[in-house]
């Protein structure tokens, strides 16, 4: 079993087909297809079925998958310390909070510990993120969430030993139209905004899921997209908002749009790790750098 074998295997499983990996690796499809046989072959059993739409993992090519992961990563780990090349820390982090939260992270890594790269992936969709940290294609993640546990906002997070700690608070902020009819209202239930139009994302958004949460079943949702636009929307009048109060900040302060008296928790800005994996060159610095 060797590690050219193993990253072969990967591919495959990545792209699916021989010929879309052999493309991706710059090598002949017959190369790839050898490669596999030979790593099978070593091991005694099947890691694919083979059909005429691709590759399929056999139950022995599931648990292979786990272990070519942690394998080459491994290896990967063993280069650089024995290179003495400088440790690189992965940190994922959800779109909306990339932009404003994350400088102060680096800034904090980069003070206690000059030498150490953090590579930052931002990407949309938290469970996109989770799945990369249980996979350990990032070393953490920064993510909303609520509640004591993990997935306490309303999702299942990955079956991984992911350890977490809540770095700050993210306070909510039901906005409208400065003209709405709640506006000056001094304070709002849930009831009142029966026959309203809650403008929201994906069914897995953080901020969908808050306000399934707060408002509840009782107020038609109406799929508008990311923060900006659901922002936009609301300050045309075209429904409320449920938002990171970071997020409308600013156009609050100018009038843009105006606060609804929602009574709606905090959310937790949640850092996201394999408890596994803590020993691993420059994760530490990053989770002491991300919850200072």
């Amino acid at each position: 079993m060797e590690l050219r074998q193993l990253r072969t295997f990967e591919a495959v499983i990545e792209h699916g087909t021989v010929t879309d990996a052999a493309n991706a690796l710059g090598l002949a499809p017959s190369s790839v297809s050898e490669q596999v046989r030979t790593l099978e072959r070593s091991l005694g059993v099947e890691l694919f079925d083979r059909g005429p739409k691709g590759m399929r993992l056999t139950a022995a090519g599931e648990r292979m998958h786990g272990w070519a992961g942690r394998l080459l990563r491994q290896a990967e780990q063993a280069r650089r310390e024995v290179t003495a090349e400088p440790p690189v820390v992965r940190l994922g982090a959800l779109e909306t909070i990339a932009a404003t939260h994350v400088p102060a992270v680096l800034a904090r890594v980069a003070e206690r510990r000059p030498g150490l790269r953090v590579e930052v992936s931002a990407d949309a969709a938290r469970d996109q993120l989770l799945g990369a940290v249980a996979a350990g294609e990032l070393e953490a993640a920064l993510l909303l969430d609520a509640g004591t546990g993990l997935g306490d906002l309303g999702f299942a997070p990955p079956p991984a030993p992911l350890g977490f700690v809540d770095v700050e608070p993210v306070p909510l902020a039901l906005v409208a139209a400065p003209d709405h009819p709640l506006a000056a209202a001094p304070r709002v239930t849930a009831a009142d905004l029966a026959g309203e139009r809650l403008l929201v994302n994906v069914p897995a958004c953080s901020f969908r899921l808050a306000g399934d949460r707060v408002i509840g079943p009782g107020v038609e949702r109406v799929r508008a997209g990311s923060v900006t636009v659901m922002a936009s929307w609301a300050e045309r009048g075209l429904g409320i908002a449920l938002l990171p109060e970071f997020a409308v900040r600013d156009r609050l302060d100018s009038g843009a749009l105006a606060r609804l008296a929602l009574d709606a928790p905090d959310l937790s800005l949640r850092l996201v790790w394999r408890t596994d994996r803590e020993s691993l060159p420059g994760l530490r610095e990053v989770l002491y750098a991300a919850s200072a």
